[in-house]
């Protein structure tokens, strides 16, 4: 082919070696510029008809592919003109981009798998593209674990084409890392804990959490390798390192099976007559209910002789967990009880107390200064 090309410049009166290779090195950039726009295309035409299939995971394949793939046809194209200009005027161009090239080839294989396996990622988790969405806490978990292989691998691999030997890394990182353990003994603490949390999954991410040892309570928003990230319920984001996850107890009240309402009601002393029959409505009430779980624990009972009342407690569970669904069915509950007090001519009692005064002659004395004496209390009592 290069004979062919010499007797072509030849024809054009353009033999000269300087002209010959300038003009091969322009043809060269030239076909790589049309390279890369028909691949652009090409990527363009695919996407539009990949977009049209029910699988998503040719999308994520084309996705993590278009730019790696358009960066290797400049690496190689510009990589062909280098050798063109080392052989056409005995410069040492190609010795000075030849190892460059090979690292910006790795480092393009290494970009595509870390598109590649971040497309998976997402895919695995995005309840609108795939049936059966991954849980998102080990999906970012597998994520992670296998970035940080590609990454290792892609180093040792340039080093390796650099000349360097990977067994004489290897071993200065294992007695690096020891210096290093003792240096960074809590990053690896954090880095354990993470992992912990990854296999264990006390939580995972979008759950509301709450310890009870430290004043650490919000929504999960994002479980690192060093540091977890929660949310309060006042919007402030809370920085908690892994470690301590380790020596704290962690309350998860997003995996409630159900939402207790638990309510002390008292009715007054006047109305005792009717308690039993306010108490037998309440709990046929609560049974008859559509949102109460009566599968769980369902009491309704008469429970105190309180200083101003007589009260009786409910204790059931709603069938949801859903924090807001749940005052709404509390708020229903009580209102429903109000109403079968009033329906039983009774009511709900509020603290009140109760003055006894003693008249004179009761009380055995004399007449003398009945107002006086009528005017003091002589016991006072709570009902």
């Amino acid at each position: 082919m290069e004979i062919e090309l010499k007797a072509f410049w030849d024809q054009l009166g353009l033999h000269t070696p300087e002209r010959f290779w300038i003009i091969e090195v322009f043809i060269v950039v030239f076909v790589t510029l049309l390279a890369s726009f028909f691949l652009s295309r090409v990527f363009a035409r695919l996407a539009t008809k990949l977009e049209q299939t029910r699988n998503i995971w040719d999308d994520v394949l084309l996705n993590a592919i278009r730019r790696p793939a358009t960066f290797m046809i400049w690496v190689v194209g510009l990589g062909w003109a280098a050798q063109i200009i080392d052989e056409r005027t005995q410069t040492t161009l190609l010795v000075m981009f030849e190892p460059a090239r090979d690292v910006i080839v790795i480092a393009l294989l290494a970009w595509f798998l870390l598109r590649l396996v971040r497309g998976f990622e997402q895919g695995l988790i995005d309840p609108e593209r795939s049936k059966k969405p991954m849980d998102q806490t080990t999906a970012h978990a597998v994520s992670k674990l296998l970035r940080a292989s590609v990454i290792i691998t892609a180093v040792l691999v340039v080093l390796q084409s650099l000349g360097y030997s990977i067994s004489g890394v290897l071993a200065f990182g294992g007695i690096g890392g020891i210096a290093v353990g003792f240096a960074a003994k809590d990053l690896l603490a954090n880095f354990f804990g993470g992992l912990m949390i990854y296999l264990d999954r006390p939580f995972a991410v979008g759950d509301w959490v709450r310890s009870p040892d430290q004043e650490i309570e919000g929504t999960v928003e994002y479980i690192g390798w060093r540091q977890t990230r929660i949310r309060t319920f006042d919007k402030r984001p809370l920085y908690v390192p892994n470690s301590t996850f380790a020596n704290i107890s962690v309350e998860n009240p997003s995996r409630m099976t159900n939402r207790r309402i638990y309510e002390t009601i008292g009715i007054r002393y006047d109305d005792a007559a009717q308690v039993k029959q306010v108490v037998d409505a309440v709990r046929q009430m609560l049974r008859e209910h559509p949102d109460i779980d009566t599968g769980q624990t369902l009491i309704v009972n008469l429970n105190a002789f309180a200083p101003s009342s007589l009260d009786f407690f409910i204790y059931c569970f709603t069938k949801t967990t859903n924090w807001v669904e749940y005052h709404g069915i509390k708020e229903d509950v009580m209102l429903r009880i109000i109403d079968l007090v009033e329906q039983h001519r009774a009511e709900i009692a509020y603290p009140t107390q109760t003055l006894h005064l003693v008249s004179p002659q009761t009380a055995g004395l004399e007449t003398e200064a009945p107002l006086a004496v009528a005017a003091a209390p002589h016991s006072v009592s709570e009902t």
